[in-house]
């Protein structure tokens, strides 16, 4: 995957990489929390684990991934967002498919409906469930 600012997005947006996830990787509060899970989709495509963890809600963040760690490493080939919801102004549930293949293997689905939280104007993954 190309890291290249002008190169598409890995998200799917269709937008390059800088006008989408680019910029919330650079720090920039991500605006809703469908944007917040695609620059976490296109973290993992790109192996930005310290973007994943700090935008980790501290009361579930796990210490560490060891995306540099996996073997084999994934090869992510999509994203899919089924339903976005915002319950309340602070919270929201995204429910994705992202599409990946581990190794030579075949092609797989991780199906999950993710919570969110919105603390001091930046929103945050809390967990989910893999359906």
């Amino acid at each position: 995957m190309s890291t290249s600012p002008n190169a598409p997005c890995p998200c799917g947006s269709g937008k390059t990489l800088t006008n989408c996830c680019g910029s919330s990787h650079a720090g920039e509060a991500a605006p809703t929390a469908e944007a917040l899970m695609r620059s976490r989709y296109c973290a993992y495509v790109l192996g930005l684990e310290d973007y994943l963890l700090a935008t980790w809600h501290e009361s579930t963040r796990p210490a560490s991934l060891g995306l540099a760690m996996q073997s084999p490493k994934p090869t992510w080939l999509g994203l899919s967002i089924k339903r976005y919801e915002t319950p309340t102004a602070d919270t929201a549930i995204v429910e994705f498919v992202a599409r990946l293949r581990m190794g030579g293997g075949s092609a797989e689905r991780m199906h999950e409906t993710s919570r969110f939280v919105r603390e001091g104007g930046r929103w945050f993954y809390v967990d989910g469930t893999l359906d």
